[in-house]
């Protein structure tokens, strides 16, 4: 019986290490996607142990930078309703998932998008943060994070602003008053700066953390 138990570690062990070379044996390629914003009305990304990084663009182009190999990419493409996508499209056995991470700047995707032009963005991941610059779309955006934290400036919206975080926090400013919005916010263990319910406002501020801290300002307060 032990000859048994100790054939099968060492199995095990031997597809460890094979793994472990795999990796190392197929680098990341890195890639960037173009789109002409006036073909695109919003972006949604949906990505796993990705960060996500948005930046202003120089020249009015939407772009994103990412890198992918043959088991970690992606699917990108426009829907009927001018929607880019994004999403993982990863291709991995069990064993691919022995072993190291990618690299930080492997696990980096960043997004370059021209102010004020877009009507939606949602960006959802896991354990990795989401950072924004100051930035205005003309109705919503709704961003989400399982295990890291959200960062921005000051985000500007026509609509709704939806903020979630799990293991992780939430910090910046919203473009605009405290009495434009009605606010929607529930924390569990962790500290926030919003009330639970506030029924008045033309816009709608929805935030929820779990085991994280929530600070957001408004611009517009005296």
């Amino acid at each position: 019986m032990k000859k048994i138990v100790s054939l099968a570690f060492t199995l095990m062990l031997g597809c460890f290490m094979l793994t472990g070379c795999s990796d190392k044996a197929e680098p990341f390629t890195q890639k960037e996607y173009t789109a002409d914003p006036g073909e695109i009305t919003g972006i949604n990304i949906d990505v796993r142990d990705r960060q996500i990084q948005v930046s202003l663009s120089q020249d009015d182009q939407i772009r994103i930078s990412y890198y992918e190999n043959s088991k970690e990419a992606y699917d990108i493409g426009v829907s009927d309703g001018n929607i880019l996508t994004m999403t993982s499209a990863d291709n991995k056995e069990w064993t691919d998932y022995i072993g190291g991470k990618p690299s930080d700047e492997n696990r980096k995707i960043k997004l370059l998008i021209p102010d004020a032009l877009l009507d939606t963005l949602t960006l959802s991941t896991t354990n990795e943060d989401i950072s924004l610059p100051s930035l205005t779309v003309s109705g919503s955006i709704s961003l989400s994070s399982n295990g890291g934290n959200i960062d921005f400036e000051s985000l500007g919206v026509g609509s709704d602003l939806t903020l979630n975080v799990k293991n992780g926090n939430i910090s910046g400013a919203v473009a605009g008053s405290y009495e434009e919005f009605a606010i929607w916010s529930e924390s569990k263990k962790g500290e926030s700066n919003l009330p639970g319910n506030k029924d008045t406002g033309e816009k709608t501020l929805n935030v929820t953390s779990n085991n994280g801290d929530v600070n957001i300002d408004f611009t517009g307060a005296d």
